[in-house]
């Protein structure tokens, strides 16, 4: 390609980016996958990278980011930023105006409105036209400069297009983590056994603030911005600045409007208290602010607020709710949660059946007894919690409730570390919930990629005894015929604290009747989702009269479920029925319902029960109750479950590396690990002091790698694994040396080289047998000091007594000229 169709196919990749960037962060829509967006991406930084001269600053391939800052440095803010005050009734907002017109004298002015977000504020500062600096908030006087972090953020303009920018100005916004990136970020870290974020705000806050702005860059933060500021901006009321920077490119929320009395104010608090949840990050409500910027100036500001802005705060909407039970669920790291399963009570737009208490301290704080009538509320407006009991209804004799102390799982004591609030299971090699964990990591796309092994057939080989560790899953193929038939354990199944199994009301009701379609029962459930189990029964009944489809019968079995449950003092949970209530109204005539009771204990599924009890049914109850299961492991399913094992013994080092879940070892870490100790031994092997002089390897690393190869069990599975042919070194390289003039030599290159650009040092190095380490330890042989190196490392490599090289004295080493 030569720079006339490079240039051409450039401003067609910028043009394709920038569009695709506008419709995910602020349309919220895709029309490609990643991947192919990806693509994109890495066409152009190819591109730029052969024709440098084409390089625009304002490319998107500026955007990902890679810059490393360890200090931020603090710049003072021309203008503070000032906190609002805050009032949370229509008395006190009534109060607030009234001091606005007293302020004023008159009540000739309007009210620009907009919603609160629950973000990070950021100042970007604009010199013709181009982003010079972004600042945190701080302490309202002076902030953090993030910069680069900030240039990451494909919804801010790097460069302002547009007419009348004057040649300097401040704009603010208020950056934020959309929730369903957030929830992406979760999901990933808990597959990798990372502490999972707290929530949107706070992984926000402390994503712009993070070292490395390659790692902002994949965290797709968003921002809206809501202020424009300057000397000569043109404007002379807020709703002008917004259309302006709106006009400018900036990405403004649509939530905005102009209200001209404190009445149509109200208006608009109540038109977004509910339809605020459809957004796509956090709010807690409104801001309002004098419009006018003369009339802002004649009201002022008291020693820390504005006189012309308040937020109104919504106040966290509650409801009564019985609780029903508590499950405790485990983590794929061992952590337990305790849930509370409550009849359906409306919250914020949507129907509430669950609520997490956390730990055992809150379960402690609230006083819970059973059957408990409590008030939920949505914390953050998002995840319900139990704020109080109403202790005037709570029923005589109620027992309270006790915390677990074995795991619901597996049975394991539990253990609790002193300053931790979460008890954890501690049996991490064989508790079904972290075994799961542990082999979705390493299935994964990005370790071992067998994407025929989904959530739902691991969990089945887990429960059904087929697998524990990752190692099992090579062996399988032995066992074949056995797999067929098996049931998948769904989400048609729950457990309860005791280790109870619950079964999904469609698929109860489905195997309970005859002549009515799962779907048309799906429907029904559906349609009453938010009515207590009782008046589900009841209804029920109508639907299987209005059905016409065997109605005396099909009547008369739910009539004996409702006898069941109300005579079997079994523990209940909101859009499920026990497992022996139903298995005893379908093969009551062969089992007492204390042992099918005691059957269902600890299960996981119809089948295992079944398996247990070896019960002698007709063939009608064997129909009646094959119903009831999930769908089962058929010839396809496991043909296609082999291949993609099989598969996945082509994987390179690295990518095994990663998939063993090295607590701390990271897919990036994992290629430096593998590239650096070229296979499994080696780094089993390193000592403290060979892994710290690896860049990006600090001592928590370094224990939970020493820790992992230490365990005799970890080995084995190693070893299991290499026999089963998968790749634990790196694949002899096909590369010839130049030369073996620096065999041997560990050398780092700190500050500007004249000769090298950073990546040709590098491969220079390699290319003539040396090792390049990216950290100053006392293992190197020398460093190549270059212009501006940095004084703490000189300083470090002169206590270490690490030699140092001019540029001028390397190049003389290795025969070239300077």
């Amino acid at each position: 390609m030569n720079p006339e169709q490079a240039k051409s196919r450039i401003e067609e990749l910028t043009q394709q980016i920038n569009y695709h960037n506008h419709l995910y962060y602020q349309e919220d829509r895709i029309e490609i996958s990643d991947f192919e967006f990806d693509q994109l991406l890495e066409e152009l930084i190819k591109l730029e990278t052969a024709f440098p001269e084409l390089l625009d600053p304002d490319s998107p391939s500026q955007r990902v980011g890679g810059t490393i800052t360890k200090v931020f440095e603090t710049a003072q803010h021309e203008y503070r930023m000032l906190s609002l005050g805050n009032t949370y009734s229509p008395e006190e907002l009534q109060a607030f105006d009234d001091r606005v017109a007293k302020g004023l004298g008159h009540r000739n002015y309007e009210y620009f409105c907009e919603l609160k977000f629950d973000g990070v504020a950021i100042s970007l500062v604009y010199e013709n036209g181009r982003l010079v600096r972004a600042v945190t908030r701080g302490d309202g006087t002076k902030g953090d400069v993030v910069t680069e972090n900030i240039r990451t953020i494909k919804n801010i303009p790097l460069h302002i297009k547009g007419s009348n920018i004057p040649a300097k100005l401040e704009v603010r916004g208020e950056i934020f983590l959309p929730r369903k990136e957030f929830d992406k970020i979760n999901a990933e870290r808990e597959a990798n056994g990372e502490a999972l974020l707290a929530n949107p705000r706070n992984a926000a806050s402390g994503t712009v603030k993070m070292q490395d702005s390659a790692i902002v860059a994949k965290r797709r933060l968003n921002c809206y911005f809501y202020q424009l500021l300057g000397e000569d901006i043109g404007v002379s009321q807020h709703d002008e600045a917004i259309h302006l920077i709106e006009s400018w490119g900036f990405n403004v929320s649509p939530t905005y409007t102009k209200c001209k009395t404190i009445k149509e104010v109200f208006e608009y608090i109540e038109n977004w208290k509910n339809k605020r949840f459809e957004l796509p990050l956090d709010t807690d409500g409104v801001v309002l602010k004098v419009n006018d910027y003369e009339q802002r100036e004649e009201l002022g500001f008291t020693a820390k607020i504005p006189r012309w802005a308040i937020a109104y705060k919504y106040q966290a909407e509650s409801a009564e709710s019985e609780l029903l039970s508590i499950t405790y669920q485990v983590g794929r790291t061992g952590a337990i949660t305790p849930v509370a399963n409550l009849t359906p009570v409306q919250l914020a737009g949507t129907t509430v059946k669950r609520a997490s208490l956390h730990n055992a301290n809150e379960i402690q704080r609230l006083g819970l007894h059973e059957g408990d009538t409590v008030f939920v509320e949505k914390g953050g407006e998002i995840i319900p919690k139990i704020t109080a009991v109403s202790l005037d209804k709570r029923k005589a004799g109620a027992t309270a409730i006790k915390y677990i102390d074995h795991c619901p799982e597996c049975e394991t004591p539990l253990q609790r570390k002193e300053g931790e609030a979460k008890h954890f299971c501690p049996n991490a090699k064989s508790c079904p919930p972290q075994v799961l964990g542990r082999i979705e990591h390493f299935v994964h796309k990005r370790a071992m990629d067998i994407d025929s092994l989904g959530t739902e057939r691991i969990k089945t080989l887990i429960d059904q005894g087929y697998i524990q560790n990752f190692a099992d899953l090579y062996e399988l193929e032995s066992q074949a015929e056995q797999l067929l038939g098996l049931e998948m354990s769904q989400d048609q199944y729950q457990k309860s604290d005791d280790g109870f199994l619950f079964i999904s009301l469609p698929k109860a009701f489905f195997a309970l009747t005859e002549g009515i379609s799962l779907s048309a029962i799906q429907k029904f459930t559906e349609r009453h989702a938010e009515q207590p189990l009782k008046e589900v029964l009841s209804s029920f009944e109508l639907f299987i009269r209005t059905s016409n489809k065997k109605v005396a019968q099909n009547i008369g079995t739910i009539k004996k479920l409702e006898e069941t449950l109300s005579s079997g003092h079994l523990p209940q949970m909101e859009d499920y029925l026990p497992v022996a209530a139903v298995l005893h109204v379908l093969v009551g005539n062969w089992i007492s319902m204390e042992k099918l009771t005691s059957a269902c204990m600890h299960e996981n599924t119809v089948h295992g029960i079944l398996l247990k009890l070896n019960l002698p049914l007709s063939s009608e109850q064997e129909d009646r109750i094959k119903k009831m299961k999930a769908n089962t492991f058929q010839e396809g399913v496991i043909s296609n479950m082999l291949e993609g094992i099989k598969a996945s013994m082509n994987q390179p080092f690295e990518k095994v590396l990663f998939a063993l879940g090295i607590r701390n070892i990271g897919e990036n870490t994992a290629q430096v690990l593998a590239r650096h100790f070229k296979n499994i031994d080696a780094l089993a092997a390193a000592g403290t002091e060979d892994l710290l002089a690896i860049n990006g390897v600090g001592e928590i690393l370094v224990h939970s790698t020493q820790e992992y190869f230490k365990d005799p069990e970890n080995r084995a599975i190693i070893e299991r694994l290499k026999s089963h042919g998968l790749k634990f070194e790196t694949e002899a390289s096909t590369q010839t040396l130049e030369s073996e003039i620096l065999k041997g030599m560990k050398i780092l290159a700190s500050g500007k080289l004249n000769h090298f650009k950073r990546d040709e040092i590098i491969q220079f190095i390699e290319a003539n047998g040396g090792q390049y380490l990216k950290a100053v330890s006392k293992s190197l042989d020398f460093i190549i000091e270059g212009e501006d190196m940095g004084p703490s490392k000189k300083e470090k490599a002169e206590k270490l007594g690490v030699k140092l090289l001019s540029e001028a004295e390397f190049l003389e080493m290795v025969g070239m000229k300077s």
